[in-house]
């Protein structure tokens, strides 16, 4: 039997993957545009809807990062609603580990999970830097190696007073010491599902001991297969079997009538999606400095990148570039060897195309990659909210049933964990 695809749909909200400009973007506000997404995938017979975490507008040059002015709601509050206008769909929430606390959120999460039926889950993440603390009362932020230290631990104390099943609990770890009476009875599931999107060493061996499933950035099927199997043979030193965790990376879509077609529409979208101010604004989170006076259609700055990680020019996003003198000796030597400028350059190292072409190709490529191991099913951001969806629902859907991968219908009565295929 082929292994059954996993399908989500990542509400894209605040980031540079939307085409603003498309006459059919909505709002990333009004519950009309969470309602349709959600409303769609579930159409699609989708396993989760999920959903992002800000926990502070980005800053970038001192002001309001231009792709945060919408703002960001509680994710919480979403879900909970979108419970009221879906039937199987699960439930997917970014909850941050460093500044929540273990009894209200495992709280917050097991009423989710009763009010929707058994389809909550919990991506678990850590706080990236102190710029975030500065809106909760304990201030400060965890050093790198207590970040994980305190998400692993934070998970155990939900799972704690998930098993206490509405009675006493206990639990004292390095980061926790409470006990006290849980004030809500055990889930339809037991335990909302956990996923978890560390990259990092740290964030496998989490992973690997703690979730049901990774948020992974692998895309390229080599890549993916190479994490793939690295995270999965770690799963035996901790007592667990391949199929306890699922690995699910997030990936976008562009469909033509023809694979030319298809193209055509990638290049027009990248093009959207990095204005010549947007390319400025992803150089500049490079480079560490103002460069509002470089033209976008211009050349790299002849400069080195600023060293100073206790003073970042962005704020607000987690550091994606650990050597940015290496990162800058590679932008220099593409831009260089195929004459590309800021805009161009920008386009070519961000690119989240990752299926290109005709339905039939797209299914044939997403079926090839959870075939041979190179993920368990993915994780879907459309560049239109909300209607980005649709066309994967009706052209590649019924492709990917046709080849037997994917359920036709929910089972009656199923948890998430269940429609996941986790014990």
């Amino acid at each position: 039997m082929p292994k059954q695809i996993i399908l989500a749909a990542h509400f894209p909200g605040v980031n540079n993957t939307t085409v603003w400009s498309d006459p059919r973007a909505g709002s990333q506000i009004e519950f009309d545009s969470f309602a349709y997404l959600a409303k769609t995938a579930e159409r699609g017979k989708f396993d989760f809807f999920f959903l992002a975490e800000g926990l502070r507008l980005r800053e970038q040059r001192g002001l309001i990062h231009d792709l945060d002015v919408v703002g960001r709601p509680d994710t919480l509050t979403v879900l909970t609603a979108l419970a009221a206008v879906t039937t199987h769909l699960g439930l997917a929430g970014t909850l941050n580990a460093t500044y929540h606390e273990p009894y209200e959120l495992a709280r917050q999460l097991a009423t989710l999970d009763h009010l929707s039926g058994g389809r909550a889950a919990w991506n678990v993440v850590t706080s990236p830097g102190a710029f975030f603390g500065e809106n909760f009362r304990r201030g400060g932020f965890l050093e790198y190696a207590d970040r994980y230290v305190r998400a692993a631990e934070f998970i155990q104390a939900a799972r704690t007073l998930w098993d206490s099943d509405g009675g006493d609990f206990s639990f004292t770890s390095s980061q926790f010491d409470i006990s006290g009476r849980f004030g809500v009875p055990r889930s339809p599931q037991g335990h909302p599902v956990i996923l978890q999107a560390g990259d990092s060493d740290g964030g496998r061996e989490l992973a690997a001991q703690h979730s049901d499933a990774i948020f992974s950035r692998h895309h390229q099927l080599d890549d993916a297969r190479v994490f793939y199997r690295d995270v999965k043979d770690r799963l035996a030193r901790f007592g667990r079997s391949e199929n306890d965790l699922k690995i699910i990376p997030g990936v976008s879509y562009v469909l033509g009538d023809s694979d030319a077609d298809a193209q055509e529409k990638a290049h027009y979208i990248r093009r959207q999606q990095v204005s010549p101010q947007t390319a400025i604004l992803l150089l500049e989170q490079l480079w560490n400095t103002d460069l509002s006076g470089y033209d976008a259609d211009g050349p790299l700055p002849s400069f080195d990148p600023i060293l100073d990680e206790d003073d970042t020019i962005i704020k607000g996003r987690a550091g994606m570039y650990p050597d940015r003198l290496a990162t800058a000796a590679e932008w220099r030597a593409k831009a260089e060897a195929k004459n590309l400028s800021i805009r161009d350059l920008i386009i070519e190292v961000t690119g989240r195309q990752n299926f290109i072409g005709t339905p039939d190709r797209v299914a044939s490529a997403l079926n090839e990659y959870v075939q041979t191991d190179a993920c368990d099913g993915f994780i879907l951001v459309s560049h239109l909210t909300p209607t980005g969806l649709d066309d994967f629902v009706d052209q590649v859907v019924p492709l990917l049933q046709e080849r037997g991968v994917f359920r036709t219908e929910y089972s009656e009565g199923a948890t998430l964990r269940q429609n996941l295929g986790l014990s």
